[in-house]
């Protein structure tokens, strides 16, 4: 049997998504928990478009039933894999022939197919409809190395709502953000990633989100949700510097010191020269503390110039009294208390 639904009616579902476009409009950008399971390669997509275009599509057909003719009984295999109890839904690029061949081989099989209206070209439209909602976000600051994440992440513990863009775009923020092992996604995906996380959120409770740049890495925030974390009230945590200083020296010290030289020639302007052959040398010679100091002076200043450019009255400091972000989350939630309205029901 085949069923045609909606995206957001696939939502309420709980079967597994096979994705039938190619591997590399799959890696481009998917729906978050989708498989791949390609009717052609990438290379056997340009054939079948090309004759498409220049003889016509009967012959296109004709020509993809010969390309994916010995593929099929693999394409159910690997379908079994992901669906054993034969319950599976299907999208290509906008509902058509590809994911209407696929269902039709799978509904032979015996499977049930939810195929999936408009497909994957619709969730994009779901997608960006999601940056145009309001939110009611609360933003996370403070200097680098207050420890932001850790707190966010107890917060979430505590029952809060959260989003760690940071983690979403795979990136730490800073010019050292990939911490030398981490491969951002396409900006696609991204915010295909983020807009998955938004739909499980209650609208109208707060939601967390650490104080970021417009751009993470080289990744952007989708222009409307970060004009509302510019507009929603910030907290500002203070913590002493000496332990911002211990923080950043355990996350980023150990990293590989040629790493840590290449990233601190990107921002050798901002730096300036002095500054860029002080840190530099430090790396080289393991001292860390140096290393740290020397790149927050930038660092804070760039905050600094961040809040300037905030309404003062959504701004709120306060200072951190634990080491532990356990501690620390109770603490800012008794402090919101006292500085926030309750959130719209």
């Amino acid at each position: 049997m085949i069923k045609t639904i909606t995206i957001r009616d696939f939502f309420k579902l709980d079967v597994p998504l096979a994705d039938v476009r190619t591997p590399a409009e799959f890696e481009h950008g998917h729906i978050p928990g989708a498989f791949n399971l390609p009717l052609f390669s990438n290379e056997e997509r340009v054939i079948v478009g090309t004759t498409y275009k220049q003889i016509g599509r009967e012959q296109a057909i004709l020509l993809g039933f010969d390309l994916t003719g010995p593929k099929w009984s693999g394409f159910i295999k690997q379908a079994l894999q992901a669906a054993p109890d034969k319950k599976i839904a299907v999208h290509c690029w906008r509902g058509g022939m590809r994911s209407g061949a696929m269902a039709w081989a799978l509904d032979l099989y015996g499977f049930e197919v939810y195929l999936i209206e408009g497909g994957y070209k619709r969730y994009r439209r779901w997608v960006l409809d999601q940056f145009e909602k309001s939110y009611q976000l609360l933003i996370l600051g403070g200097m680098t190395g207050s420890g932001k994440t850790r707190i966010l992440q107890q917060l979430q513990n505590s029952g809060e709502q959260m989003i760690d863009l940071e983690a979403l775009a795979r990136h730490q923020g800073s010019t050292f953000g990939t911490m030398n092992k981490m491969v951002q996604p396409t900006q696609e995906q991204f915010e295909n990633n983020l807009a998955y996380q938004l739909k499980g959120l209650t609208i109208s409770r707060f939601i967390w989100v650490e104080d970021e740049s417009h751009n993470i890495g080289k990744l952007s925030i989708p222009n409307n949700f970060w004009k509302q974390m510019n507009q929603a009230v910030l907290i500002d945590l203070i913590v002493d510097p000496d332990q911002r200083v211990k923080n950043l020296v355990t996350e980023y010290g150990q990293l590989d010191k040629e790493f840590l030289i290449s990233c601190t020639e990107r921002i050798q302007k901002r730096l300036g020269p002095l500054q860029t052959k002080n840190t530099i040398a430090a790396i080289k010679e393991n001292r860390m503390e140096d290393f740290i100091r020397f790149v927050l002076v930038y660092y804070d200043k760039t905050y600094r110039t961040s809040l300037s450019k905030r309404q003062p009255d959504h701004i709120h400091s306060m200072e951190i009294a634990y080491l532990d972000p356990a501690m620390n989350a109770i603490q800012i939630l008794n402090f919101l208390n006292t500085v926030t309205p309750a959130p719209l029901l």
